[in-house]
């Protein structure tokens, strides 16, 4: 019968519910539009105590799970794609950004996204950026900087016209140019830039800018 245990079998776990949430309207606005494109809900948790808050719910409640709104990229994005289809761009993409970045470790993944309009996107894993909040905290209280706990993936978006030029032209004097600011592009979504990351994006974009005017 259905839900009954085979003899020697392990009992099946139930999948967990995913809750999203977002923690700056402003910041995260592009991940959001997705999510409204789409007709999915979201919190808006926004006072430091969401977070300890948000912990105690999950402790209490095994079939839940909280998840900020750029942890990933949902399937409710994408489009259906085999496997195969987009691996080429994602080793000839992984390489360019990763030596215009100077950023081995970089991890670029390429998905078929259904808003066009979106270039690229930074997500960060929902167990790495928590342990990344934490040690903020303790640096905050004198206890020194804590490291760098990774977690973070480049998305591109192959249905951009963008991403597409990237692919078709790799071996162009200006790609190096736009792999930094697409990169930028996507961390701007995510998470303030530092001053002179922001400073080098400006000056990136008058750039651009510039060979625009001259084409």
């Amino acid at each position: 019968e259905p839900g009954e245990e085979t003899e020697g079998e392990e009992p099946q776990e139930p999948p967990k519910t995913t809750i999203y949430y977002v923690t700056d309207m402003q910041q995260q606005s592009q991940y959001i539009n997705m999510f409204r494109e789409q007709e999915m809900n979201a919190f808006v948790l926004t006072h430091s105590i969401d977070q300890p808050f948000i912990s105690s719910l999950e402790a209490g409640d095994d079939h839940v799970k909280f998840q900020r709104i750029d942890a990933e990229v949902t399937d409710d994005f994408k489009e259906e794609t085999d496997g195969e289809e987009l691996k080429e761009q994602t080793d000839v993409l992984s390489e360019m950004f990763k030596k215009a970045l100077d950023k081995e470790k970089l991890e670029v993944k390429v998905e078929k996204l259904k808003n066009e309009k979106v270039s690229s996107m930074i997500t960060v894993s929902e167990e790495s950026r928590r342990m990344q909040d934490m040690m903020k905290m303790y640096a905050m209280n004198g206890m020194g900087p804590m490291g760098d706990f990774g977690g973070e993936t480049l998305i591109l978006n192959a249905n951009n016209s963008l991403v597409q030029y990237l692919v078709a032209n790799k071996d162009s004097e200006h790609a190096e140019l736009f792999c930094k600011q697409l990169y930028d592009l996507a961390m701007i979504s995510n998470k303030p830039l530092a001053p002179e990351e922001m400073t080098a994006f400006i000056q990136r974009s008058n750039d651009i800018m510039q060979l625009l005017s001259k084409a």
